[in-house]
């Protein structure tokens, strides 16, 4: 066997090193890649590696304070944050924005998200709204994914047109059928948000019947194809009701009979819309004793109204006690509409008067100060009233004003106050800095 002398290899390529020199070089070796190793480890214990090791209790508290963009990315990171990002409690609150490129500058919910939401997440919805913008296409998009939870068990959905009520161009066959889904799947509803929409009888019937025992809030102004008697239907058997917005065509006495029931819990709040769609327009009137049955079950209710009227149609409103809280007429009004007001609104806090044309209200707003001894908050736009008349009115309403918004327009100076001073003299009645506005608040 060939053997090379200094060290060199022999025939068969092994070392010609003794073998403590060998172990020497090995245990080296040995003992330089144990550190590497170690070092690594030590690196992959840094705080940056920290957040991958986070127990999915914080994870999911961290990820319920991201944006869903940002929650998608963070998804990326690894499969534990993967995990993490489906997570059930991640999805119970969920807000669907449907705008078309064409008709809207506002971001979508991307298709993708959609399709793996009604997968993976439809059972696991609870709070749920709809945003659409005026295209017809956005509307019917989201009947299309209504109609495949059926796996839900939503506890408030809220359909909501930003633009115009793109709901109502929508075939009504195909909406009652996508809501109903959503009304026999959840049958522990508690907040339903439906305006502008082509709701009907049968439907609120198919709602009442799985729903009955968790309705809680109910608003639906601007469905016409809703009557009298459907809603008459809600309030019958959902004995839970406390908040209902409605339009005023559906109000009516056996309605308000039926809130005050010795069933029916307290009622919170009930908001009515009067709008006139064609001058002209004949409104019925509710009797004084209704309301009163109103008052006596449920003392606290706060009644909102809006007025959309013409000033020739307030002729069946305020001719008696009306329990209304808080009032907006958004066209203009008349000064004995007002002074009606004033006669006969003895729980009102607060009034919003947007016009009523050039006659001063001086002594309907002094009315209104003697005998609304709740009000709280006013608001005046194209109205006139005396510089003197609003200072007592100011002076009779106290600290209690938190809330008072006029237009400098509206007042008018006379021989006790200029524009200039009126403003010292309503604060000192304030008990805090006042000016007029220059645009209106409202």
């Amino acid at each position: 066997m060939k053997r090379i002398k200094g060290g060199e290899e022999d025939g068969n390529g092994s070392s010609s090193e003794s073998s403590p020199e060998a172990c020497k070089k090995v245990r080296t070796q040995t003992s330089e890649e144990s550190e590497e190793e170690e070092e690594e480890e030590e690196a992959s214990e840094t705080p940056e590696s920290d957040w991958v090791r986070l127990p999915q209790e914080l994870l999911l508290h961290v990820f319920q304070y991201l944006p869903l963009l940002d929650r998608a990315y963070a998804s990326q990171v690894c499969r534990r944050w993967n995990q993490a990002f489906h997570m059930p409690e991640l999805w119970r609150y969920f807000e669907f924005e449907l705008n078309q490129p064409a008709s809207s500058y506002l971001k979508a919910t991307h298709p993708d998200l959609i399709k793996q939401i009604i997968t993976r997440h439809s059972n696991h919805l609870q709070y749920v709204s709809f945003k659409v913008d005026s295209s017809t296409e956005s509307a019917e998009a989201a009947c299309n994914i209504l109609s495949q939870l059926v796996n839900c068990s939503l506890k408030t959905l809220g359909l909501i047109s930003t633009a115009r009520p793109s709901f109502m161009e929508v075939p009504k066959s195909h909406f009652i059928s996508a809501l109903t889904v959503v009304f026999v799947n959840s049958k522990s509803l508690s907040s339903l948000k439906i305006d502008d929409t082509p709701v009907d009888d049968p439907s609120l019937k198919v709602l009442v019947a799985n729903n009955r025992d968790t309705l809680k809030l109910l608003k639906m102004s601007s469905c016409p194809h809703v009557s009298p008697a459907g809603i008459l239907c809600v309030a019958d058997q959902c004995y839970g009701l406390r908040e209902l917005a409605l339009n005023y065509h559906l109000l009516s006495d056996e309605l308000l009979l039926a809130l005050s029931s010795e069933k029916h819990v307290h009622l919170e709040h009930l908001r009515i819309d009067v709008v006139s769609e064609n001058p002209g327009q004949h409104f019925h009137t509710i009797k004084k004793t209704s309301w009163d049955a109103m008052v006596r079950h449920s003392p606290k209710f706060n009644l909102v109204m809006y007025f959309f009227l013409y000033e020739d149609e307030f002729g069946p409103f305020f001719n008696e006690e009306v329990p209304v809280t808080h009032l907006y007429f958004g066209r203009s009004v008349s000064k004995e509409v007002l002074g009606r007001v004033g006669l006969h609104c003895p729980r009102l806090v607060e009034l919003v008067v947007c016009a009523n044309g050039l006659r001063p209200l001086d002594e309907e707003l002094i009315r209104i100060a003697k005998r609304c001894t709740q009000l709280s908050a006013i608001g005046l736009g194209e109205c006139e009233v005396s510089c003197s008349a609003f200072v007592e009115f100011v002076k009779l309403c106290g600290r209690r004003l938190s809330q008072l918004s006029i237009m400098e327009e509206v007042l008018i100076p006379d021989h006790k106050y200029s524009l200039d001073e009126i403003h010292w003299e309503v604060s000192k009645h304030l008990g805090r800095v006042w000016f007029p506005d220059m645009m209106p608040t409202w």
